[in-house]
């Protein structure tokens, strides 16, 4: 018997601790599903047989038709929301980030900024979506608007987890050999911060992609609006062409995201 397994043998055995815990898992898991119907459409089989045949036989000519009403033209505007509500959200996150880093302000900002970013965190972003249409009407500048606020309360939460994590010893001798606020933010911050806070932007901007494809369900621009139209009109061949259009980019979306964000990590 090797060191490892007598160790392990020799480790006290909590088995009232254990025993509570699986009880307290499985009463919750016995109450969630009394909660929960399980009951199927009885059109559910069809519909979906319907949605694959669309899949495997989609309309060729709306994937590839290069007009405004056209699946890449849509893939297009909706890559677009995205990467501009991701940009407008990644710069407003940045200064809420600093007034929410306790190491950077008094803790009293720092928690009044935290609750200020746990609301905004805390509503869905299709509500955002239905507020922000009511303002400027239907259209791509009421995804832009949502994404870039949907965007800011995850962004600035990882930007915070950076900023505390700063490696002061580079400010404390730059301090010390005279450098003002600005240098110190220029050459002392934004180096280590930099490459940690394009990582995150890319990462958001992947799941953005997904969202902005949604928020179109609610008529704030994208491809959501032809897709939702396509299926409760029950053309199906449209509603392959469209999830195939959107695959196909997130995959591109997800290969090259992943790339960046290694080198950006690894240096």
């Amino acid at each position: 018997m090797t060191t490892v397994e007598k160790q392990l043998l020799a480790a006290p055995r909590n088995y009232g601790y254990i025993l509570t815990v699986t009880a307290i898992i499985l009463f919750l898991l016995g109450w969630s599903i009394t909660g929960i119907s399980f009951q199927l459409d009885s059109n559910g089989m069809k519909i979906a047989s319907n949605i694959i045949g669309g899949l495997l036989h989609p309309d060729t000519e709306f994937l590839f038709n290069m007009t405004d009403r056209g699946v890449l033209y849509l893939l297009w505007e909706t890559l677009a929301i995205a990467l501009l509500g991701t940009i407008v959200g990644a710069v407003l996150a940045v200064p809420l980030a600093f007034l929410a880093a306790s190491n950077i302000v008094p803790k009293p900002i720092a928690w009044l900024t935290r609750l200020l970013l746990i609301f905004i965190r805390t509503i869905p972003a299709l509500v955002y979506g239905l507020m922000f249409i009511r303002v400027t009407g239907p259209g791509p500048f009421a995804g832009v608007l949502t994404i870039g606020i949907t965007s800011i309360g995850m962004l600035a939460k990882l930007y915070v987890d950076a900023i505390e994590e700063l490696d002061v010893k580079v400010l404390e001798s730059m301090t010390s050999i005279g450098c003002n606020t600005f240098e110190k933010i220029r050459y002392g911050i934004i180096p280590q911060l930099l490459s940690i806070f394009l990582s995150v932007m890319i990462y958001r901007f992947d799941m953005n992609m997904r969202e902005a494809a949604i928020l179109g369900l609610v008529g704030a621009g994208g491809i959501g609006a032809p897709l939702i139209f396509a299926m409760q009109g029950y053309k199906w061949e449209l509603v392959g062409s469209i999830l195939i259009g959107l695959v196909v980019l997130i995959l591109i979306i997800e290969f090259i995201s992943n790339k960046l964000r290694s080198k950006l990590v690894n240096g």
